[in-house]
């Protein structure tokens, strides 16, 4: 399916540490012809941390996508009914903010944007990146897999030893992604391992 003319909301969650694997392929979707219109949570606009400032990162999507950030609960709220999105990606989606997904909770900009694509019955996909995903946020991960007009970017364990319960989507699979959720459809295969020789 081709992407140009289709409006994506792409939401940024607190994951900073993937940040760098998840903007070479908002870069794939505007050079696919999509309108990408960003979104952010508070916490990656306020948080400075060793892999980068929020004021930097919020510059550098802003640069890429040429709109200016979504930064607010009340200016995500228009997503629904006055500018409806195509789909709604959120990559990477954090643990704290699947949580708050899968238990009808929008209390940021990105969880509101998600909320209002799903109330539009359009497709929202997932880019889990989280240290629980085989822990207590195990039941949130299939509640979401469960719900319809959801779809993941597969994932898979990132370090089996040191951290048995977390999970990553294999980032390079998102505009594949995205291309299969616009036709209602899950790229499978959705469990993988997560670092391949390709990636």
């Amino acid at each position: 399916m081709s992407l140009k003319g289709k409006r994506i909301g792409f939401g940024l969650t607190g994951s900073h540490c993937t940040y760098d694997a998840v903007f070479p392929e908002i870069e794939k979707l505007v050079q696919a012809g999509a309108e990408v219109m960003p979104v952010v949570t508070f916490t990656v606009q306020n948080t400075d941390t060793r892999f980068g400032k929020g004021e930097d990162w919020i510059q550098r999507i802003e640069d890429l996508t040429g709109n200016k950030v979504i930064d607010s609960i009340v200016k995500a709220e228009p997503l629904g009914p006055k500018i409806p999105l195509d789909c709604m990606v959120i990559a990477p989606l954090t643990g704290v903010s699947m949580s708050k997904f899968a238990n009808a909770m929008n209390d940021s900009p990105v969880l509101m944007a998600a909320k209002a694509t799903l109330r539009n019955l359009k497709p929202v996909v997932l880019g889990i990146s989280t240290n629980d995903a085989l822990g207590l946020n195990g039941v949130n991960l299939m509640r979401l897999m469960s719900t319809k007009n959801i779809y993941f970017i597969p994932y898979g364990q990132d370090d089996p030893v040191k951290k048995p319960n977390s999970m990553v989507a294999r980032m390079t699979l998102l505009t594949q992604t995205v291309e299969a959720a616009l036709e209602g459809k899950q790229l499978q295969p959705v469990l993988v391992e997560r670092y391949k020789d390709s990636d």
